[in-house]
């Protein structure tokens, strides 16, 4: 921040950068230590927007889902969000919309398990009613906006990956890791498939683009066999053979 005279955002932004640019030394000491390790957990800065809707955050998200089998994996404070549906529903949106920009498997993270449980939480993800019941309790101005956003979300955050993890107890890991597991398998059965098929579009649409190219230049040419050029001072002119 001093080096640079940034203020907080500011400096998030260019240390994600600076870190993209060297980002093929992380994947080359991943991939050096993959032999030995089965997991590599990889933190993200807290600030979501910064990370995931940055053009850096994308180049590091593709790079690894691109690499190796990468799960993503959201955080969700328990106590927080059973205190309140409004920051449940927040929370929800931000999943949906992590999920839905890198297109790679989700795993919630339901944490603080020991300090209050998550069942209010899995209760209002698969049940409707449940979710709504509870927003009678909240007399902001935001309850008709959460109501709305409910409808429309439902269908997408009931069908999210969870596990309810205790850092403290320890509680939850067996059922996180074995979320995880299901995670790789979707990124094999569906990311890989979908990586290769984009692929070979972006090939064929590449080569598309170089035989119009091509076609133009040779147009170009049998239309000026002949006939005059025109340089740019506009001084001289020369035949074409």
């Amino acid at each position: 921040m001093s080096q640079y005279k940034l203020g907080p955002n500011g400096a998030i932004m260019t240390s994600l950068n600076l870190f993209a640019t060297r980002f093929d030394q992380v994947l080359g000491f991943i991939e050096k230590r993959a032999p030995q390790r089965k997991y590599v957990l990889v933190d993200t800065p807290g600030q979501i927007e910064a990370f995931t809707w940055s053009a850096s955050g994308t180049i590091m998200t593709e790079s690894l889902g691109a690499t190796m089998p990468t799960v993503v994996v959201y955080v969700v404070d328990v106590p927080r969000s059973v205190a309140n549906p409004s920051t449940f529903m927040a929370n929800m949106l931000y999943a949906c919309s992590i999920l839905y920009k890198t297109q790679l498997p989700l795993v919630l993270a339901l944490t603080k398990t020991d300090v209050t449980s998550e069942a209010p939480i899995i209760e209002w993800m698969h049940d409707f009613e449940s979710f709504q019941e509870a927003l009678k309790g909240d007399a902001s101005y935001a309850q008709d906006l959460m109501r709305s956003m409910s409808l429309v979300l439902d269908e997408f955050y009931s069908t999210l990956r969870y596990a309810g993890v205790s850092a403290l107890t320890g509680s939850g890991m067996t059922e996180f890791f074995n979320a995880v597991a299901e995670g790789v398998k979707e990124y094999h059965s569906y990311y890989v498939p979908e990586m290769k098929r984009l692929r070979e579009k972006r090939t064929a649409s590449e080569q598309e683009r170089q035989q119009h190219d091509m076609a133009r230049v040779r147009d170009d040419i049998e239309k000026g066999k002949g006939g005059t050029v025109v340089l740019e001072d506009n001084t001289e002119e020369k035949n074409v053979t």
